[in-house]
């Protein structure tokens, strides 16, 4: 072979080499580059994926798949959410989330001991959603209510719930969540004007309610004037009332809505014996603070803090005012089906200078008393009042009523089952 033909051997051969070579890298790049693709596949690549020619059934996977990952991405909010504890949770941070599968403990067609003035559905309210809403604290899970376990919290003791008719509300609810697990022979119900007991009798323990509008005495406590500018109250007194608390081992108090009248308040001290007209007109938070301060006394020197717990629902909010909720062509809560959903929603039916007078006082006496604050969370439903569907003077109102929402809804009271359910789901978690 010549010189010449060598050369172009050589040639050729190092050509081929290189080719070779390039080759190989070539096909080392593509297959690092098909591992760097498979490492990082997107949700994005998937979903893409899914539209080409996938058949049914991995379509349904591929859709699974994604219902998983967000079942756990919802999974993890909850878990980030610890276990109720009273002294860490804080009651008035959440929202209301609306539920279709919840089912009431008790309705008001099946519990016989509820008032027709809360008992909305049976008095032709259209819609039920109002029930179907559970109240989702921020931080921590609110245990649902457990009848079992209110049973047994509450066996060979008296549980007193006083106050104003919707201290009446929170203790209707609070029997109608229990009473369906006890058989008939083990209940009763003895209801008066002024005291009312549920019993149970293979427990040992009694539910009641003791009315006492203002907690103090007044002239209004049997008989209730209906003109607040005749109303006297007996801001140093309470003994006519407390009497009858004593003994008790749990003790729920309210008042707040009879204070709310918009004139002042005519405060009267010593007895009306010595003459009604010795009263002296004082602004509601003013006379408020000095009757509190007669009620904390009076714990304060006669309640054995190892035998008696003490409880305080703080105000329950009247809806009167639909702009407060930016509902500016609305008529008080009449017609309304949702909740606020504004974070903080404070409307003008919660007066935040008797809060502060609650906070203040409470927080001098010696006997523990824990709040049950149940304001900011009531204060988003504004569609869950008796509106029209309620009763007047011992009698459901008439269609012409009805027809004036304005004079007649009534936007103070609760229906049943409903909201203060959720307020003694909070009771029982603190017991």
């Amino acid at each position: 072979m010549g010189i010449a033909a060598k050369h172009l051997h050589t040639k050729l051969s190092l050509s081929v080499l290189a080719v070779l070579i390039f080759s190989l890298l070539f096909i080392v790049l593509l297959y690092a580059e098909r591992i760097n693709l498979l490492s990082s596949t997107t949700y994005f690549t998937s979903k893409s994926c899914a539209k080409k020619g996938y058949s049914k059934s991995t379509k349904k996977s591929i859709q699974d798949e994604r219902n998983a990952r967000e079942d756990n991405r919802l999974k993890s909010i909850v878990d980030d959410r610890f276990i109720f504890d009273p002294d860490e949770c804080n009651v008035a941070r959440g929202k209301w989330v609306y539920n279709r599968s919840f089912k009431p403990l008790y309705t008001d067609l099946t519990c016989p001991y509820l008032d027709r003035q809360v008992s909305c559905l049976k008095n032709g309210k259209p819609d039920s959603d109002y029930r179907l809403w559970e109240w989702q604290l921020d931080d921590c899970i609110l245990p649902r209510f457990d009848a079992k376990l209110a049973l047994e919290k509450i066996r060979g003791k008296r549980v007193m719930f006083v106050g104003d008719s919707l201290q009446r509300g929170q203790w209707q609810s609070f029997v109608c969540l229990v009473e369906f697990l006890i058989p008939k022979d083990q209940k009763s119900m003895k209801r008066g004007k002024v005291h009312s007991v549920f019993k149970i009798k293979d427990h040992n323990a009694t539910i009641e309610f003791y009315w006492a509008p203002y907690l103090i005495d007044s002239n209004t406590d049997l008989k209730i004037i209906g003109d607040p500018k005749k109303r006297i109250l007996r801001v140093d007194s309470v003994e006519k009332h407390a009497k009858h608390w004593v003994g008790v081992d749990v003790l729920v108090f309210n008042t707040y809505v009879w204070w709310m009248t918009g004139t002042k308040i005519n405060s009267l001290w010593g007895s009306f014996a010595n003459g009604e007209d010795g009263y002296e007109e004082l602004e509601a938070p003013v006379s408020y603070r000095i009757a509190l301060k007669t009620w904390a006394n009076w714990v304060d020197s006669n309640i054995d803090q190892n035998k008696t717990r003490v409880f305080f629902t703080t105000m329950s909010p009247t809806h009167q005012r639909s702009a407060d909720w930016n509902n500016k062509g609305g008529i008080k809560c009449y017609n309304e089906t949702k909740p606020v959903t504004k974070k903080g929603h404070w409307g003008t039916g919660s007066d935040r200078r008797i809060m502060n007078v609650v906070d203040s006082v409470v927080r001098k006496m010696k006997v523990p008393v824990t709040f049950l604050n149940i304001t900011q969370l009531s204060e988003y439903r504004v569609e869950a009042h008796s509106s029209i569907y309620t009763e007047m003077g011992g009698k459901l109102l008439t269609d012409e009523q009805k027809a004036d929402p304005l004079k007649f809804a009534d936007c103070i009271h609760w229906c049943l089952p409903g909201v203060p359910d959720t307020w003694n789901q909070i009771f029982l978690a603190n017991l």
